[in-house]
């Protein structure tokens, strides 16, 4: 009885001992984060109960959870219930809808900007231009653009009744639509940009990302003749890991590693192969990047950069090296994390800024040059981390001039082309097209008359640009007044000032005039589209295209066998 009583003591001790050595990385841990949840709840609990005005407890629950997420880094996301169709199109770019995109006028008018081809909105005779006034025969002058495109969302096979008012009618005409299911494609333009090149543009990485390349790179070569790829990943955000994994594998024998994660837990530490055969593993590839061009579009870029693949050509890829996996929450909700960082098939990771370390302002942090580690492609070229995806061939993007930049903004090529639509051929030539001189000088005086004296002083509506040099002039006459410097008869400069704000201030005539060139062809740009729609804007655009015309001339010279070998002059 004694040796009995005596083991059980001991193995008492030995299990104390083991609680007490587990109680640091566990127990201590549980606590505090019950602690914390106890202390929210009954915060929650008595600001619902005593707060002098009336609260939403899920309105005020989702601040509380999206201000808490914000401090860790912009991808790790809390959806309510009401969003679910929001995390359903991130990863099938599906929705159900009508097929139409809208815009807001300066008066406060929503219109309509953009229509799927073949959707509901274009087979029920709503056109370009066209102003949504109602829905379901509410007015929608005092709703947000999120606010109105959640209640034309819905279900497949519903209907919604929009109020539309034609342009320069005053007349609002009820249409009833069905909603179907709308699915953007991944690939909105593929097709031939020289005798031997072939060009596809990927904008997404969806569920179909892959189906829809293979399909687009099947057609180019067997059926067109492609020789050579153009791979354009600009402008894509990323999407769905494992796309960019298939897409890479398009490329690359199976058995080849693309990408690999690091978490915090071992669940997360897993690497990604190839796991088929290439479709094509030998013909001459190019990447088009920018600087909006991440997460999946830098593995895919990336990797096939560290084999030796591909070329890339354009500019510095964002840089965003986090994966993050959507979790079930409590009454339908979810959570987006980040729960690790990829690195591509040299070891390096693309991340460019680090959101657990933040400086005074509470901006991410950039790693010093110095800090950072350099990879090795397949032949042996330098690459380092933590920059994006930076081009074998750097360019400089094409920046548009503020005239022309603030006249896109204000809508003054979309609205013309509206009110010129019968002035438009009914199909476009695009080796030949062109804004004739009479289609100039009537544009000249549309723009003249939309943004004249009285206009902007009767009306909301804004000049459409200021030169840059208007903030330093004020910021200079206001530091002149604090110092004195203005308004003193001995020393007064307000003429200088006079001066200098009479020397920048715009004039619309002669600024048309001066960008003459540059403004025929974003005009024509707009023609294009209202004719020939999206893969219209690709076929006039693509010729001009620097990037694009780079890439030609590299893979078709064979200039790029000589980079992805490393022997470069530079």
């Amino acid at each position: 009885m004694k040796n009995t009583r005596k083991l059980f003591l001991i193995g008492l001790a030995l299990v104390s001992a083991a609680l007490i050595s587990l109680r640091p990385p566990i127990k201590e841990g549980f606590f505090e984060m019950s602690k914390q949840l106890e202390i929210m709840n009954s915060a929650f609990r008595e600001l619902n109960i005593f707060y002098v005005d009336p609260l939403s407890p899920g309105e005020l629950m989702e601040t509380g959870i999206t201000a808490m997420l914000k401090s860790l880094d912009p991808y790790t996301r809390y959806y309510p219930e009401s969003k679910m169709e929001d995390v359903r199109f991130m990863s099938t770019g599906e929705y159900g809808g009508v097929g139409l995109s809208l815009n807001e006028r300066w008066d406060g008018t929503f219109y309509v900007v953009d229509l799927k081809e073949s959707a509901p909105a274009e087979k029920g005779g709503i056109k370009l231009g066209d102003n949504l006034i109602q829905i379901a025969g509410s007015n929608i002058s005092h709703l947000d653009m999120s606010k109105i495109g959640e209640l034309i969302k819905g279900t497949a096979g519903t209907d919604i009744t929009l109020g539309i008012q034609k342009p320069s009618q005053k007349e609002v005409v009820n249409i009833t639509l069905t909603r179907e299911k709308i699915k953007q494609p991944d690939v909105p333009y593929f097709g031939m940009i020289s005798d031997s090149t072939g060009y596809l543009i990927l904008s997404k990485f969806t569920r179909t990302a892959t189906i829809e390349v293979r399909k687009a790179l099947k057609q180019l070569t067997d059926s067109m003749g492609a020789k050579q790829i153009v791979f354009d990943l600009r402008g894509n955000g990323g999407g769905l890991l494992r796309e960019a994994v298939s897409i890479v594998n398009l490329f690359v024998p199976k058995g080849q590693e693309v990408v690999s994660m690091r978490g915090k837990t071992p669940e997360w530490n897993k690497s990604y192969s190839t796991s088929a055969k290439a479709l094509l593993p030998n013909i001459p590839l190019a990447i088009l990047l920018d600087e909006r061009s991440a997460s999946a579009s830098e593995i895919v870029a990336g990797t096939l950069q560290d084999l030796d693949r591909a070329v890339i050509i354009g500019q510095e890829s964002f840089g965003k090296g986090l994966v993050q996996q959507t979790k079930k929450l409590a009454y339908g909700s979810r959570i987006k994390i980040t729960v690790a960082k990829y690195y591509t098939a040299s070891g390096r990771c693309v991340q460019r800024l680090h959101y657990d370390d933040r400086d005074d302002s509470g901006d991410a942090k950039i790693s010093a040059d110095s800090t950072l580690a350099t990879y090795y492609t397949r032949n042996g070229r330098p690459v380092i981390e933590g920059r994006g995806v930076i081009p074998d061939i750097e360019l400089k993007p094409q920046t548009q001039d503020y005239v022309i930049e603030g006249l896109v903004k204000s809508g003054i090529f979309f609205d013309f082309a509206v009110n010129t639509a019968g002035d438009i051929e009914d199909s476009i030539d695009m080796d030949s097209f062109a804004i004739t001189d009479r289609q100039w000088e009537s544009f000249l005086n549309y723009a003249v008359e939309q943004f004249n004296d009285q206009v902007l002083e009767n009306t909301d509506r804004t000049f459409p640009y200021e030169p840059l040099s208007k903030k330093l002039i004020l910021d200079l006459e206001t530091a002149m007044n604090e110092d004195g410097l203005i308004g003193d008869d001995s020393v007064d400069n307000s003429e200088l000032i006079s001066n200098l704000k009479t020397l920048i201030k715009p004039n619309l005539e002669v600024d048309l005039t001066t960008h003459e060139d540059d403004i025929r062809q974003v005009l024509g740009k707009e023609f294009v589209f209202h004719v020939e729609n999206t893969s219209g804007v690709f076929k006039f655009e693509l010729p001009k295209d620097q990037v694009a015309l780079e890439a030609i001339s590299t893979l078709e010279s064979g200039n790029y066998l000589q980079i992805l070998a490393g022997n470069t002059n530079d």
